[in-house]
């Protein structure tokens, strides 16, 4: 009994460690990269978290950018955005959202 429970945390470990590296996923400052540098990460990898200066603030703001709508989750849609660069900015980028959830927020944001 010992012996198949060593064996059965030995595959579960292994398996999680195959698995990490795809959960994993890049953070680019855009304001260090240039605008064909973000397409190539999106375009590569897929999806990435993309962090850049607010243009009416201090702040920086950060959000996830996609390379098609095959990196969104079920039931999100793409729809165009732009993020500022080293060398543009607007950079032209796609990000995931849902139609219905914000077409409500905005209702709701009016009340």
């Amino acid at each position: 009994m010992g012996r198949r429970l060593s064996r059965a945390l030995l595959a579960i470990t292994a398996s999680a460690m195959l698995a990490t590296p795809a959960l994993a996923i890049s953070r680019v400052n855009t304001a260090n990269a240039s605008c064909a540098a973000v397409k190539g990460v999106l375009q590569r990898e897929g999806a990435a978290i993309l962090r850049y200066p607010s243009s009416r603030s201090n702040k920086l703001l950060y959000d996830r950018y996609v390379s098609n709508r095959h990196s969104c989750i079920l039931g999100e849609i793409t729809k165009r955005a732009t993020v500022p660069t080293a060398d543009t900015a607007h950079c032209p980028v796609l990000k995931c959202y849902r139609p219905d959830r914000d077409r409500r927020s905005k209702f709701l944001r009016r009340f």
